[in-house]
């Protein structure tokens, strides 16, 4: 046998296994065929992301999680007031390491979180779509298009909300912003795109967070939970809670440890104006809830919502 040969006699044995092996397969029985019994599904326990694990609510709750059509599709864990407290240490405890390191850093894990969002676009799509979003496929890459959009600004945003300041003496005077430190914030009941939307801003410029999933639609949020733990973002950046928003956010926005609060997704009036009391006892920054279309070019207002501005005076000549 020439040594032409002998790749084709491979190649071709290659192909009949694989043929053999399919044609295997469908002569298998079947479920309920009587030979074995239907197979049941493996339904997904769907748990809260805090500190970059997976733990199950410390209550012990949880709560159905159904389809646009009323058909059940999991439980989700209710996290309690401890799991939000949990979630804040982790949060303090991650944002030394994340608001220290390089801006071109933060972009390049945001980067990364975008590759792994979109290598798992189909899940997206079907999870979506049993939400009731009817656009679910420009959602999802909409969401991909976003955190490459942020992962593009954090080496940027210093040089647009900082500058350098004309004085009346021998100084430099220069004012540079810095992240405000631990954010809760309550997504939009807008799943993937909403919620892409509000935490991008707040971890590229430095700042850790405590998020409220969607409380009618939760199973995207915890399914990006698991795309932030499988790419580079160090664990305690991003906390993701599932539960009741009337129950979590107000100890949120009470906690002493929070520096700031984004109501995006508040619906009830009364929830708002009680987590805007509780934000006053230590002066938290905070972004209200308003209409927005989480289509539109965001800008840099949320970005810029959650940056403190420090003004350093330097002597010149020294």
């Amino acid at each position: 046998m020439s040594k032409a040969e002998k790749p084709g006699r491979a190649r071709a044995a290659k192909q009949a296994t694989e043929q053999a092996i399919e044609q295997a397969i469908e002569q298998a029985p079947g479920p309920g065929d009587g030979r074995r019994p239907a197979r049941l599904a493996v339904r997904k326990t769907y748990k809260l992301y805090i500190g970059g694990a997976f733990p199950r609510s410390e209550s012990g709750r949880s709560y159905p999680v159904t389809s646009s059509s009323g058909d059940f599709l999991a439980n989700a864990a209710k996290a309690s007031r401890k799991d939000a407290r949990d979630a804040v240490t982790a949060a303090r405890k991650a944002f030394g390491g994340w608001s220290g390191a390089t801006a071109y850093n933060r972009g390049q894990v945001l980067y990364r979180v975008a590759e792994m969002l979109e290598s798992r676009r189909a899940q997206f799509i079907a999870e979506l779509a049993e939400s009731g979003t009817k656009n679910a496929r420009e959602v999802v890459d909409a969401s991909v298009d976003r955190l490459v959009w942020y992962a593009g600004w954090s080496d940027k945003i210093a040089a647009v909300a900082g500058s350098a300041n004309p004085v009346a003496g021998p100084y430099f005077n220069i004012s540079s912003p810095e992240p405000t430190g631990v954010v809760a914030v309550v997504a939009p009941d807008k799943p993937l795109l909403g919620l892409v939307s509000v935490i991008a801003p707040v971890i590229v410029t430095g700042n850790t967070c405590v998020v409220i999933a969607s409380e009618r639609a939760p199973l995207p949020a915890i399914t990006l939970a698991e795309v932030l733990a499988t790419s580079d973002l160090p664990g305690g950046v991003v906390n993701i809670l599932t539960g009741s928003v009337a129950e979590i956010a107000p100890h949120l926005a009470a906690h002493m440890d929070v520096n700031a609060l984004d109501l995006a997704g508040v619906t009830d009036r009364a929830v708002a104006v009680a987590c805007e009391e509780a934000a006053a006892e230590n002066l938290k920054r905070v972004l209200r809830p308003a209409e927005t279309d989480w289509f539109a070019d965001p800008g840099t207002g949320r970005m810029t919502a959650f940056l403190e501005t420090k003004t350093v005076w330097h002597p010149t000549g020294v």
